[in-house]
């Protein structure tokens, strides 16, 4: 049996989908995060008999006629697959524009019972609406449910599983026209008098809220971005140097650092296993894989953090402020939905792009959303953070300031360069304000962390054994006691010359920027595997091993450089898949990367002659690369400007 969840979006489809499936997927406070169709079995609490019972969470849908992809979706599959039943879910606390598309499902000829959601928010604001009555004008079962506490869930799978078993369809709601065919105005008509006469609210709609009070300081169109930039800081600041990195500092310096070593060298000792293979566990695979992992609680509690942000309902209102500056670039709030999904992980931001309906403005904000700091770059920044700045809880947060200002100065470049207009519009319901649930954070919270350790334990581990074998053997495969002969030490040899400019000097740089590629954590695990031999120092310890390789300058600089040049493979595979375009995507991919590049070279040579009253190793080299991009942008603009003119 197929049970289908389709409502409008943001009316609690994918929390709903969760509860009954144990799943974790993402849930957020705005339309958008749902942009395919998941399906999942239903959880046994909720099933009856052996019977295998699917659950398809549906993107969110204002109409079975469809404006955008997403919506495209939704119609698709209950016109064209027919599920056994529908389950709409019917945002309570905005009733009566919800009863749009449910009378619209009403009239397919499919069973179906709706799943009045968010009844805690109508009993708050103690409205009430007539169920019963609700039932006989629709002519379909009306069940209550708040999908976060899972109450009236069992109620709601009961009527629709045996609804489904039922043969036959539903019968259409009876709404007065004149012709076979109801017209929107007519349907909103119906709606209109059903809402009156059912739905009595307590307070009037022009009744200022404590939401609207709140909106007016956080969402005020100057105070908003400090307000914003503020609390990512203490989110930072808690994460890094509170809770969150105590028990990092226990994972790093006990943990990794010595049970778990001191433990495997006694038994490897007493097995007289072979040295090589006995680095290659130690060194290569625990070395490496515990340099990510001791950073995972620290990620840990910043996604905790995070989720309780968005449950609260005060990242949609980011997405509101952030489009008043994107539309001065040519983009929308829309534009930022992906950016925030793609704080956790960019293969599903760039994904939520394809909620854009305008081609441009999507492939543009596939572009720039890997600016985004992402989970993977979290323990770049954490490393550096407290080698270099161990003080300073500042170095998160202007990561995500600088990201910031990228996006805006990129935005403005890649219009003016490939000459669009832009006319997507953008309108986004505001939830209220509600305290967040911690259950809904904790499941988010472990899900990331589960995701880490099965990244760790995969790619991550395959990567530091292929690093390991590289820089302890040469191209002849035997052992080398000097790192500088081995494979590794070659192979970023070839490519150090290009980061002279940026003032990285060194092969085992490039090597970790080459590893990074692959996934970005790696840039943590090469340098403890690579740093390993060097010194008996833990690799996070402040002022260490790291600083022969960098001063706070470099330092910061090489954090600008992996963070905001191309992402991940598999993040790069996303954007190719989501570009539809070859030439579109090696225009993002050198944007990406030439970004990237000009930024760490700007912070490293304007950086030192600042702090350190000298030039920068490669200053001359940095005076032709900067010339060459300047030139580079004149040609591409005068070019676009000839374009644009005929």
């Amino acid at each position: 049996m197929k049970i289908a969840l389709a409502g409008n979006p943001n009316s609690g489809k994918t929390t709903l989908f969760n509860a009954l499936t144990g799943r974790t997927d993402y849930v957020g406070n705005w339309a958008g995060v749902t942009v395919e169709k998941k399906e999942a079995d239903l959880r046994k609490k909720f099933s009856e008999g052996k019977d295998t019972i699917k659950i398809i969470d549906l993107p969110g849908a204002y109409s079975i006629a469809p404006f955008t992809g997403e919506e495209a979706i939704t119609s698709d599959f209950i016109l064209d697959d027919a599920p056994d039943v529908i389950i709409n879910i019917v945002d309570g606390a905005n009733f009566e524009r919800s009863l749009f598309f449910t009378t619209q499902l009403l009239e397919l000829n499919i069973p179906l019972i709706i799943a009045l959601n968010k009844s805690d928010i109508i009993a708050k604001r103690g409205d009430e609406i007539d169920l019963e009555q609700l039932s006989k004008a629709l002519n379909c079962k009306v069940i209550t449910t708040t999908a976060t506490s899972e109450s009236g869930l069992i109620q709601l799978m009961q009527t629709a599983i045996q609804l489904g078993r039922q043969k036959g369809g539903q019968t259409p709601v009876q709404m007065i026209s004149e012709s076979d065919v109801v017209t929107d105005k007519e349907r909103q008509t119906f709606i209109s008098g059903l809402s009156k006469s059912l739905f009595i609210k307590k307070k009037a709609s022009h009744h200022i809220t404590l939401s609207d009070k709140v909106d007016r300081i956080v969402a005020h169109k100057y105070l908003g971005l400090p307000i914003f930039f503020l609390i990512m800081w203490a989110v930072y600041a808690f994460s890094i140097e509170g809770l969150g990195g105590y028990v990092s500092g226990f994972f790093n310096d006990t943990l990794f650092g010595e049970i778990i070593p001191d433990a495997l060298n006694g038994l490897f000792e007493s097995m007289s296993l072979n040295p090589l293979l006995h680095g290659l566990i130690v060194d290569g695979a625990v070395g490496g894989v515990g340099a990510v992992i001791g950073f995972l609680p620290l990620i840990m509690v910043l996604f905790f953090c995070l989720a309780l942000l968005e449950d609260s309902g005060y990242m949609s209102r980011v997405a509101v402020l952030m489009d008043r500056y994107f539309k001065k670039i040519g983009l929308s709030g829309k534009s930022i939905i992906p950016m925030i999904v793609g704080s956790g992980c960019a293969i599903p931001g760039i994904m939520a792009t394809r909620t854009i309906e305008d081609e441009n403005e999507k492939r543009i904000t596939s572009i720039l959303t890997p600016f985004v700091p992402c989970g993977a770059k979290l323990p770049i920044i954490t490393l550096f953070s407290v080698v270099f700045f161990p003080n300073s809880s500042w170095v998160g947060p202007s990561m995500y300031i600088l990201a910031f200002l990228l996006i805006i100065i990129g935005g403005l470049l890649l219009k003016r360069l490939f000459v669009w207009e832009n006319h997507t519009s953008f309108i986004l319901e505001l939830p209220e304000y509600k305290v967040p649930s911690l259950k809904h954070a904790f499941a988010q919270m472990f899900d990331k962390a589960k995701g880490f350790i099965i990244k760790a334990s995969t790619i991550i581990l395959v990567m530091n054994t292929l690093v390991w074998f590289m820089q302890a053997f040469g191209w002849n495969f035997q052992p080398v006691d000097d790192q500088s002969l081995s494979i590794l030490a070659s192979v970023g040899g070839f490519i150090a010359p290009i980061l002279i400019p940026l003032g990285f000097v060194g092969w085992q740089l490039a090597a970790a920027s080459i590893t990074g590629f692959i996934a970005k954590e790696n840039v943590v695990a090469t340098f403890a595997i690579l740093l390993a031999t060097v010194s008996e120092d833990a690799l996070h310890m402040p002022n260490g091993i790291l600083t022969t390789l960098f001063n706070p300058v470099t330092a910061y600089a090489f954090l600008a450089f992996n963070l905001f040049t191309p992402p991940c493979f598999a993040a790069i595979g996303a954007m190719r898949s989501e570009m539809g375009d070859r030439k579109w995507f090696f225009r993002g991919l050198g944007f990406q990367f030439s970004v990237g590049y000009v930024v760490a070279l700007l912070i490293t040579q304007i950086g030192s002659l600042i702090f350190y009253g000298e030039y920068a190793v490669g200053f001359l080299p940095s005076l032709f690369i900067l010339a060459f991009y300047v030139v580079l942008l004149f040609v591409l603009i005068k070019r676009a400007d000839r374009k644009r003119i005929v």
